[in-house]
């Protein structure tokens, strides 16, 4: 979904609600750790001009299936998460020189056009909310480096 900046006036923030349904995710590639939603995801924002830039304020809600890191199985994670963003033109830091980046300027995307595509930053953010490791549950045993069977499920036969 694109928005478009140009109804986007700096008088007052343009809100919009969103349902994210199981068609909407798209897997980018075969061992992408999100295999779908599970449960609808609800997106809130708010968009509004600062200056030259605009301003993306936005939460995140719902549940996706994601892949575990120890046995390699699927299981249901919620995504709960706020964000706030910063879009520019291109033009502001069109410059040769070095320059210093402030806080500020981490969150800073930057627009190429017209529009905004939301579809974009909602992924980025379920990334995002992600921890680095998903475990389906604390005490998950893996795979048997040796047969590779899920030692969640059962025992192996290898020798110790």
């Amino acid at each position: 979904m694109n928005i478009d900046l140009r109804i986007i006036s700096s008088e007052g923030p343009k809100h919009l609600e969103l349902i994210l349904e199981d068609g909407w995710w798209q897997q980018d590639k075969l061992d992408d750790q999100i295999d779908g939603i599970t449960r609808p995801i609800t997106a809130k924002i708010d968009i509004y001009k600062a200056g030259e830039r605009f301003v993306l304020e936005g939460a995140i809600a719902g549940s996706v299936s994601v892949m575990c890191d120890r046995c390699l199985g699927s299981f249901e994670k919620d995504v709960k998460t706020e964000f706030k963003l910063f879009f520019t033109p291109p033009a502001r830091y069109d410059t040769k020189a070095e320059i210093e980046l402030l806080e500020e300027d981490l969150d800073t995307g930057f627009i190429n056009g017209e529009e905004i595509n939301l579809d974009n930053i909602f992924r980025e953010q379920i990334y995002l909310s992600l921890p680095i490791k998903n475990l389906c549950k604390e005490d998950c045993r893996g795979l048997c480096p040796g047969c590779g069977v899920d030692l969640n499920i059962q025992n192996c036969k290898c020798k110790k």
